[in-house]
């Protein structure tokens, strides 16, 4: 079956709200700039379950944030869009400070198992207010699962255990870039288990390691790297951050040798740095060159679209950091 990615998060939502009466949708839209696909894709699911879905809500994120970590606690299964990932920074004091630390201050004897969804990344003239990559922030907080999938079927897959299954909150990263892209997929075929990498694409020289909309720019690189320099990369899906998939990632530099991280987030104190220390405390010996970051570059994101494409990954750019990793230079 051929889906977008929009249409997967709906189909998951839908199936997930048919299966168990606690889950619940509330907060704000879920396809950013994509109104009229979005309305085609989840107008069934608006249609059979209007009685949980909560989409005219106030412009108060803290409170949203609290309300569906109180009702988490309360035995539902709530899903709050924040839309844009940056308006979470409003509700990160529930994100951050409830949701995850409660089955630990309750001795396990409670569990949130909210799920917050928002469309994370630079796109498309959203400037530096509606651009924000938050996974670095959120990776730091011990409790709090951290999804980022690159493909429709594992959007569809890991929301609906989100919200049929996890024990945990889940902060759950798409991009606008993906919300109409298409994958081949059978929704009754098993999922790959959470906090497994997939290998989008094998390769012998050296590893790629992406997540999100990284991926599919991973993977047009690694068609040009094949063309134009006879390279043969092996590119890395994380699919999840938290939980991260470390031995996916090391055994594939034991075979290439070498590896680039490719990250849309800031180099500084991003997830690039932490899996390149990652691969140096656990596969070192098998690294012949540093690690490679392609990461976006370490200023606010421009309005102005040519200055914002200047500034963020490309596949040209993680081209150019592989050829850097592979002739021992510094990458980009």
């Amino acid at each position: 079956m051929k889906m977008s990615y929009l249409q997967g998060l709906a189909a998951a939502i839908d199936e997930a709200m048919a299966a168990d009466p606690g889950v619940i949708m509330m907060g704000s839209r879920m396809g950013g700039h994509f109104t009229a696909q979005e309305n085609e894709a989840f107008a069934d699911l608006l249609h059979r379950h209007a009685e949980r879905i909560f989409m005219n809500v106030p412009i108060a994120e803290f409170g949203l944030a609290g309300a569906a970590a109180g009702a988490a606690l309360a035995g539902g299964r709530p899903l709050l869009s924040f839309n844009i990932a940056s308006f979470m920074l409003h509700g990160f004091p529930p994100i951050v400070n409830e949701a995850p630390n409660v089955h630990y201050t309750t001795g396990g004897r409670s569990i949130a198992p909210v799920t917050y969804y928002a469309l994370g990344g630079i796109r498309g003239g959203g400037s530096s207010q509606h651009s924000h990559r938050l996974q670095a922030m959120l990776g730091n907080v011990p409790g709090l699962q951290l999804f980022v999938p690159a493909t429709a079927g594992d959007a569809y897959g890991l929301l609906k255990w989100c919200l049929l299954k996890s024990r945990n909150p889940t902060v759950f990263f798409t991009h606008t870039d993906l919300l109409l892209s298409e994958d081949e997929f059978d929704p009754a075929s098993p999922m790959l288990p959470v906090g497994s990498a997939r290998i989008s694409r094998a390769g012998h020289d050296i590893t790629l390691i992406a997540h999100s909309v990284t991926v599919s720019r991973a993977l047009e690189a690694a068609d040009a790297l094949a063309a134009d320099h006879g390279v043969s990369a092996e590119v890395i899906d994380l699919r999840t951050l938290a939980p991260l998939d470390a031995a996916t990632a090391v055994d594939s530099v034991r075979k290439t040798g070498h590896a680039v991280v490719v990250d849309e987030c800031h180099k500084s104190f991003g997830v690039n740095a932490e899996i390149a220390a990652t691969l140096a405390e656990a596969a070192l010996s098998y690294l012949k060159a540093p690690v490679g970051r392609v990461a976006t570059a370490e200023v606010p994101i421009p309005y102005n679209l040519n200055l914002e494409r200047e500034i963020s990954v490309t596949p040209d750019k993680i081209v150019q950091g592989t050829m850097s990793t592979l002739e021992g230079r510094a990458s980009c």
